[in-house]
């Protein structure tokens, strides 16, 4: 299996052993062979009994923390990652709209930063400027605060 690198602090590991239950006879009686390791600060518990040697469990154990801690911190990107999508991805609502254009007043508003202009038919013809100074001014106004 592929070893998963996650470093985690010793200090937040809180290691216990006890005596694994089934089978093995005399030997399982009398060896601590089992593990249980909890990362304090996740409460992410993992065990191990299953091989007749306390290293080797907690060897499992310890792959098993982390990959479960990777496993955590790759849910908590991803609902990241989408939260910020979400964000930068409108709904389609009208409230949402940046610009209306009105033929039959001969209007533009900008609902951005709340500007009309009662030059449609120049600004569809090409004359952009006074809509493109405005946006600027408005843009540089909120840097500058």
């Amino acid at each position: 299996s592929e070893e998963i690198d996650v470093s985690i602090n010793p200090s937040d590991l809180r290691i216990d052993t006890y005596r694994s239950g089934g089978k093995g006879g005399q030997h399982a009686n009398k060896t601590d062979s089992a593990v249980r390791i909890t990362h304090e600060p996740t409460g992410i518990v993992a065990q191990s009994q299953d091989g007749r040697s306390q290293h080797h469990n907690k060897d499992i154990a310890l792959k098993l923390i982390r990959s479960r801690i990777f496993e955590m911190k790759m849910q908590e990107e991803m609902k990241k990652n989408a939260s910020d999508k979400k964000g930068l991805v409108g709904t389609g609502d009208r409230s949402e709209k940046i610009r209306t254009y009105n033929y039959p007043q001969n209007r533009i508003t900008d609902h951005r930063i709340s500007f009309t202009l009662k030059k449609l038919d120049r600004v569809m013809d090409g004359g952009l400027n006074e809509v493109i100074d405005v946006l600027i001014a408005t843009s540089t106004g909120k840097l500058d605060q």
